[in-house]
């Protein structure tokens, strides 16, 4: 008798299965755990931004590299801006799937500007991007806070967060010595900033 009851327990089962498959139904997600859809929406709606940041570096750095600008470490430094935004993207697509999450890309809008003027300007645009940035972090970590998931606080705190305000008050300690020693108005102020300042750091 019991092994009767195995096999019609069974039997149901691949009726069931054979049944979601043929509907459409989906199968139950084995990954996912204490994981609300409002932190699952709000991820891919910073993988988004992530994706956008990277664009924007990407435009500024190769304006920089044009023969008009020819300030080769203001552009590195902002196509290495690029693709660690493209990492950060990815980073979050990574915990999407082990969360048992679903990636929804969205259109990605072009950046606002074409033309990034002056160096110390494009820095002052990077400042407000990565504020920007940080703040959708700070929305992010608040959603995963508001539905106790530990899990996805720490990894925000952990890649995210302490970089993010290391970068945001870099950016504005280069923009007020770019200032201090009068750029725009003074080339040479931009050229030595390339030449010296971010030459350190690429090299």
């Amino acid at each position: 008798m019991a092994l009767i009851r195995i096999l019609i327990a069974g039997g149901l089962l691949s009726c069931l299965y054979s049944l979601c498959s043929s509907t459409g139904i989906p199968e139950p997600n084995m990954v996912r755990q204490n994981f609300h859809q409002e932190s699952e929406a709000a991820i891919n709606r910073h993988i988004n931004l992530e994706l956008y940041a990277s664009y924007v570096y990407l435009s500024m750095g190769y304006y920089f590299d044009r023969d008009d600008q020819a300030l080769h470490n203001f552009a590195k430094f902002f196509r290495d801006q690029s693709h660690e935004k493209l990492e950060h993207a990815e980073k979050l697509m990574k915990l999407q799937n082990q969360r048992g999450g679903r990636i929804l890309l969205q259109d990605i809008r072009k950046p606002e500007r074409d033309e990034w003027g002056s160096g110390v300007e494009a820095l002052e645009c990077a400042l407000q991007l990565e504020k920007s940035v940080n703040q959708s972090l700070l929305d992010l970590h608040k959603v995963a806070s508001d539905h106790v998931d530990p899990h996805m606080c720490d990894f925000i705190e952990t890649h995210y967060l302490n970089e993010h305000v290391k970068s945001i008050k870099e950016l504005a300690d280069w923009v007020t010595n770019l200032r201090r020693m009068g750029a725009p108005q003074n080339g040479m102020a931009e050229y030595l900033f390339d030449k010296h300042t971010l030459g350190k750091e690429s090299s």
